[in-house]
C-alpha cells in the first residue's frame, strides 16, 4: 500500500515547516526522509499520520493505498507509529505492550485471545525476543525496547509504518546493529514504511530511496547510489558526508582555486562569478612537492593513520582546510609527514556556480 502527498504545506505559528511538499512511497518500499534538525521531515511524518493537520490549501491531500485521509482520525488511518523513544507502558510486560492494539479494538474487530497469542508470538520470534515475553521494559537495553516498539507497531497489521528517528536515542554501536536488523526485518514483512533520521550513513544503509529535505522542501529524491554520487544541488553534497569546500573565481573561461585551474561552464555568461568547489575526501590524491602534476599546493598539519583508511589534514595555499582519504597501501607508497608540502590533485569534483553546477 503506497503514501502519496500532494501539496503539502504546514506553519506555526510565523515558522512554515512545509513548503507546498509533494512526495510518492512505492507500495513495499523503505523510503528515508534525510534532512538536518527543522528540515520538515518529522512534521510530514506526523501529517501522514494524521497527529498534524496540514494548513488549508487547494489541491493538497495524504492518500493511503489510494484513499484521501487527509481528515480522517490518526486511529482510523491503520498507520504503525515508532517514537524514538519507544513510549512503551512500564507497567505492562513485554508480551502485553505488543498486543495492546489488538486488545484495545473494537469488540467486532478484536481479535481472540488465541488469535492476540499467536500474533504476539510471531512478533516475538520476529524481533528475536522470544524469551523475553514476561519481562518489563525497564528490563530490557535500549535495543530491545526499541524493537518490542516495533512489534507493537506492526502488531495491528498496519497499512504503512512510520518511525520517527527510531535509533535516534541508542548509542553507534546498537544503532549499527539494530538498522541492519530493521533493513532484514522489513524484507520479511513488505510493509510500505517511511523512517526519518538525520543520520546520513543510516539512510544511505538501509533506505531503497532516500528524500533530502531542507528548509521545508525536497531537495532531492532518489536511490541511496543516485542521491550521493549524483547530487542535485550543492545541499545535497555537502550534507551527504564529508566534503572540501574550494572558494574561487572564474576569469577568462576558467574556474581559479589558488594554484588550481578548471575549465568553467557557462561561457562569458558566468564571468567573473564565485565559484564553489566541493570534493569528497577519497577524490583527492596526494602527490609529494616537486612532482610535475597540476595540483593543488598545502601543507600536510596531522596524519590519521588508525582505523581502515589513513586521513591526511591539510591547509591549502590558499588557507582552505582540506582531508583527504586513502588505503593504507596507497599510503605505504606516497608516505607523508606533519609539516611536509604536497600537491593535491583531484579525481572528481562538482563545480557550483549561484544557479548551477556541473
Amino acid at each position: 500500500m503506497g503514501i502519496e502527498v500532494r501539496r503539502i504545506r504546514k506553519s506555526f505559528g510565523g515558522f512554515t515547516a512545509l513548503r507546498d511538499v509533494s512526495l510518492e512511497v512505492k507500495d513495499g518500499e523503505l523510503m528515508a526522509l534525510l534532512g538536518p534538525s527543522g528540515s520538515g521531515k518529522t512534521t510530514l511524518l506526523r501529517i501522514i499520520a494524521g497527529l498534524e493537520a496540514p494548513d488549508p490549501c487547494e489541491h493538497s491531500a495524504v492518500l493511503i493505498d489510494g484513499q484521501d485521509v487527509t481528515r480522517v482520525e490518526a486511529g482510523v488511518r491503520r498507520v504503525g507509529f515508532v517514537f524514538q523513544h519507544y513510549a512503551l507502558f512500564r507497567n505492562m510486560t513485554v508480551f502485553e505492550n505488543i498486543a495492546f492494539g489488538l486488545r484495545v479494538r473494537p469488540r467486532k474487530t478484536r481479535p481472540s485471545r488465541e488469535e492476540i497469542r499467536r500474533r504476539v508470538s510471531e512478533l516475538l520470534h520476529l524481533i528475536h525476543l522470544e524469551g523475553l515475553a514476561d519481562r518489563y521494559p525497564w528490563q530490557l537495553s535500549g535495543g530491545q525496547r526499541q524493537r518490542v516498539a516495533l512489534a507493537r507497531a506492526l502488531a495491528i497489521e498496519p497499512r504503512v509504518l512510520l518511525l520517527d528517528e527510531p535509533f535516534g536515542a541508542l548509542d553507534a554501536k546498537v544503532r549499527q546493529g539494530l538498522r541492519r536488523w530493521l533493513r532484514r526485518m522489513h524484507d520479511e514483512v513488505h510493509v510500505t514504511s517511511l523512517f526519518v533520521t538525520h543520520d546520513q550513513e543510516e539512510a544511505l544503509e538501509v533506505a531503497d530511496r532516500i528524500v533530502v529535505m531542507n528548509e521545508g522542501r525536497i531537495e532531492q529524491v532518489g536511490t541511496p547510489d543516485e542521491v550521493f554520487h549524483h547530487p542535485a544541488s550543492e545541499f545535497v553534497m555537502d550534507f551527504l558526508g564529508n566534503v572540501n569546500l574550494f572558494r574561487g573565481r572564474i576569469e577568462n573561461g576558467k574556474a581559479i582555486f589558488g594554484s588550481l585551474v578548471l575549465d568553467a561552464p557557462g561561457g562569458s555568461a558566468s564571468e567573473g562569478r564565485a565559484a564553489r568547489l566541493l570534493v569528497r575526501p577519497y577524490e583527492l590524491e596526494i602527490h609529494p612537492h616537486g612532482e610535475e602534476r597540476p595540483g593543488l599546493r598545502a601543507r600536510v598539519l596531522r596524519v590519521h593513520s588508525a582505523g581502515p583508511l589513513v586521513r591526511v589534514e591539510l591547509e591549502a595555499e590558499t588557507g582552505e582546510a582540506l582531508s583527504v582519504e586513502m588505503t593504507h597501501e596507497r599510503f605505504r607508497q606516497t608516505p607523508v609527514a606533519r609539516n611536509d608540502h604536497v600537491y593535491v590533485s583531484l579525481r572528481d569534483a562538482r563545480l557550483f556556480l549561484d544557479d548551477y553546477s556541473i
